[in-house]
């Protein structure tokens, strides 16, 4: 939805309070059901209202939240989360051990777009009211961090209201209203418009913040959104348009807060599509399912000059499905392919291509940061090699329901490991799709290697950090040698507030509430 200025302010009039914040962003979250999507607009909005088992800190490491402490089960059976006791839910109901069962079954349901979080688990138990055992089939020494975002549900709350499992492309009472246990709760939703939130009095954590009333405002014209933060009629904006960033932060009243995100973005393929599904050719075999014409495509891409123009070296290349800062990272996997026109054309005559194909590019307008204008720049690239890119960008609400019907010929897709740890967009990305065993439920183009599927389990159970890397290490060179993604660069952050603001900016993108204060 496109606002002006004007309508802008007349959404946002509010009493004059200074413990009133208002931000705004590209993005509005498609749901308030913490279940139902997994994706970083929700799971970032929605960690200010529901709260996990564990929650991560400023820094990004892992720390108690409805949880007190952990252990890990015998040798490597599971692990035992002791329950906080005297947590409250925003309509006054008692957290315990059967609203975490049952938020394990809602969360790990089909229905739910977060089942992939607990392909690990092989059994749930309630061992009382504030201890819970929760199994696996492995080892697994990185699943207290795998399930940072996964958010407790009151069980009553939900059953009283038909929501026991989540609504993902359909609507529930879950979808519009929250009951969560976190420092701030849902007072207010208009989708499209407005969402306000305000501090939960009886939340069990010590605030550090100063915010009485938080009004978000989804603002995807770029130049609205900065107009608002420079006359301050919001106290922060993400993204600011990297045009303006230097502008921005020369103006005064306002600051620009950079960094680099954790996502990864890049191009995908229909590997098991018979048939394009666009253009001209539409119904011809479908060219990307030989590895060939996706090398030719990864070196038609000309990132650095994406990098240059479009982010004005604000990002940074990428060679895998995980930037350098994560773990698991493949050192001497670092290099990606370098731009060769020649060497493209090359490849697709090799493939039968030589005169090319046109094809259907798929994109989102208002989910990564100039994503539209990076795929207008991959077009206009792949046409040097004879490939004519027919692109259709939508916004993101509209945009995830086309890739799970495969409603394309190419995508793009940004991945930002939730754990901070290249095993996940392994699991999420690569491994053939398997609803039953939780598997690549983001994996929309069905890339399937099946010693890729081999190696994940060994990753996810591996202590030893030696062996556990020369497992990620085979799985992402075959990855890159299959070429089943194009990663193209790690997206930058780039946020503005007013100089009256003070807030904490994660690599993960999540804006948290409870760390802001206004000055």
């Amino acid at each position: 939805m496109r606002l002006t200025l004007t309508a802008l302010s007349l959404i946002m009039a509010t009493s004059a309070s200074a413990e009133t914040f208002r931000w705004a962003g590209t993005t509005d979250p498609q749901t308030m059901d913490p279940h139902a999507v997994n994706s970083a607009p929700v799971l970032g909005f929605l960690n200010n209202v529901y709260e996990g088992l564990v929650r991560r800190g400023k820094d990004m490491a892992i720390e108690p939240a409805l949880a007190t402490s952990w252990e890990p089960i015998g040798e490597g059976e599971g692990w035992r989360f002791t329950l906080r006791q005297g947590v409250k839910f925003h309509n006054g109901a008692d957290f315990n051990a059967e609203d975490v069962m049952f938020s394990y079954e809602r969360a790990s349901s089909e229905q739910s777009d977060t089942a992939s979080w607990f392909a690990p688990v092989s059994e749930v138990k309630v061992v009382d009211d504030y201890t819970i055992d929760i199994m696996t089939t492995a080892p697994n020494p990185i699943f207290p961090d795998s399930i940072a975002n996964w958010m407790i549900m009151d069980s009553g709350w939900a059953a009283d209201n038909g929501a026991e499992r989540p609504a993902k492309d359909a609507e529930n009472h879950a979808t519009l209203n929250t009951n969560g246990t976190a420092a701030f709760q849902l007072v207010e939703r208009q989708p499209g418009l407005k969402t306000v939130l305000e501090p939960f009095d009886g939340w069990w954590g010590e605030a550090q913040h100063n915010v009485t009333r938080a009004e978000f405002t989804p603002i995807q014209n770029p130049a609205t959104a900065v107009a608002a933060l420079l006359s301050g009629d919001v106290d922060m904006i993400n993204p600011v348009p990297i045009q303006d960033a230097e502008r921005m932060a020369a103006a005064g009243n306002v600051n620009v807060i950079k960094g680099i995100e954790a996502r990864v973005i890049m191009l995908g393929f229909p590997h098991q599509a018979d048939a394009l599904k666009y253009t001209a050719d539409a119904g011809k075999p479908n060219p990307f399912k030989d590895v060939k014409v996706r090398e030719a495509v990864a070196k038609a891409v000309n990132v650095p000059a994406i990098l240059q123009t479009i982010m004005r070296g604000n990002a940074e290349p990428a060679s895998q499905l995980v930037s350098p800062a994560m773990r698991g990272y493949s050192e001497a996997l670092a290099a990606r392919p370098a731009f060769d026109i020649d060497g493209a054309k090359a490849l697709l005559a090799e493939a039968g291509y030589a005169d090319g194909f046109s094809f259907g590019l798929k994109c989102p307008n208002d989910r990564y940061l100039n994503d539209e204008a990076v795929c207008q720049a991959v077009t206009g690239m792949l046409a040097q090699i004879g490939l004519t890119a027919e692109l259709d960008a939508m916004p993101v609400q509209n945009y995830w329901p086309e890739l799970r019907e495969d409603n394309y010929d190419m995508y793009l897709l940004g991945w930002s490991p939730g754990t901070f740890d290249a095993e996940h967009p392994i699991r999420f990305l690569a491994s053939t799709p398997n609803a039953e065993k939780k598997l690549g439920s983001w994996n929309f183009g069905d890339f399937s290697n099946a010693r890729v599927d081999e190696l994940l389990p060994l990753m996810q159970s591996e202590v030893d950090d030696t062996k556990r890397q020369a497992y990620i290490d085979e799985a992402t060179k075959i990855i890159q040698d299959e070429h089943a993604y194009v990663p193209m660069y790690i997206q930058p952050l780039v946020w503005g507030t007013g100089a009256n603001i003070e807030l904490t900016q994660r690599p993960d993108n999540f804006f948290i509430l409870r760390w802001v204060s206004v000055n």
